[in-house]
């Protein structure tokens, strides 16, 4: 396959865990920058959606925390393998501290880049 190797992450964060988990995303963000072959990693934090939006209008922002805040992180590899062993890294070093914010575990998709 051609292109980059992608991994995205979603974390659904309990509401009185957010300052907790944005704190540990700033530590999170420069280790994983770190790891052999990452080619960028980037996380973001729902703020907007489009139920109840007119086609062609602008999202509407959330107004309140329903279950969760949901918190995506876009990990991009030059290889596969290099995918796995930064997601070993992870698990090994995080797992526990990221587990302790979330009301589930997070979700993995990954995929090689378009």
């Amino acid at each position: 396959m051609g292109g980059t190797f992608i991994e995205m992450l979603t974390f659904q964060v309990k509401p009185d865990k957010l300052q907790a988990f944005e704190e540990l995303v700033k530590t999170l963000k420069e280790e994983q920058a770190e790891r052999e072959g990452c080619v960028g990693i980037r996380y973001f934090k729902r703020f907007y959606t489009f139920d109840g939006v007119e086609i062609g209008e602008p999202p509407r922002e959330l107004t309140r925390i329903v279950k969760c805040v949901r918190y995506y992180a876009y990990w991009e590899f030059e290889s596969v393998e290099q995918c796995g062993k930064a997601n070993g890294w992870l698990f090994e070093r995080h797992l526990k501290e990221i587990s302790k914010l979330l009301i589930m575990p997070f979700e993995i998709n990954s995929g090689y880049s378009l």
